[in-house]
């Protein structure tokens, strides 16, 4: 399958990135062009993530592990979070019964409008009585959900 990323020039004109993209553009448009009534081509199409979204993510992530209790590992943190989002898939753990395994969110298995919709499932879950309770234990709900809250406040935007 052929593939090309495309870009908008300085002349406002859609274009092949680099000389491989430009040539495999070319190709494109060439096949479209020379397509007959009624014949069909195919094509899909990604949109990448926004390198600036993927760090507001992570940061965001950061200040939650910050203010939390519970992880000593970030990395687990962030996991324990994809699948409280419901980010995974499910396999059968040793005994066959089947578990949850957070799915990747590397850059090229997760594009931007997914990666927002994990964004806001992430932040649902956090607000989730289950998660404030295993996370801070010690304060009473009212508490719990105050301090999520407060850190999430900070990452809001309109």
């Amino acid at each position: 399958m052929s593939s090309v990323t495309i870009y908008k020039d300085d002349t406002g004109k859609l274009a092949g990135f680099g000389a491989s993209g430009a040539r495999a553009y070319n190709k494109f448009l060439k096949a479209v062009r020379s397509l007959d009534v009624g014949e069909m081509l195919t094509f899909s199409f990604k949109v990448p993530r926004a390198p600036s979204f993927h760090r507001f993510y992570f940061v965001t992530l950061q200040a939650l592990f910050d203010a939390q209790e519970q992880f000593a590992d970030f990395d687990e943190f962030r996991k324990w979070l994809q699948v409280g989002a419901g980010h995974v898939r499910f396999v059968p753990g040793p005994s066959g019964r089947m578990v949850a395994l957070p799915k990747s969110i590397a850059y090229d298995a997760l594009e931007q409008d997914k990666f927002e919709e994990l964004y806001e499932k992430v932040k649902e879950f956090m607000r989730t009585e289950h998660a404030r309770q295993f996370l801070w234990g010690h304060l009473s709900s009212e508490q719990s959900a105050q301090t999520v809250d407060a850190v999430l406040s900070e990452f809001e935007h309109t």
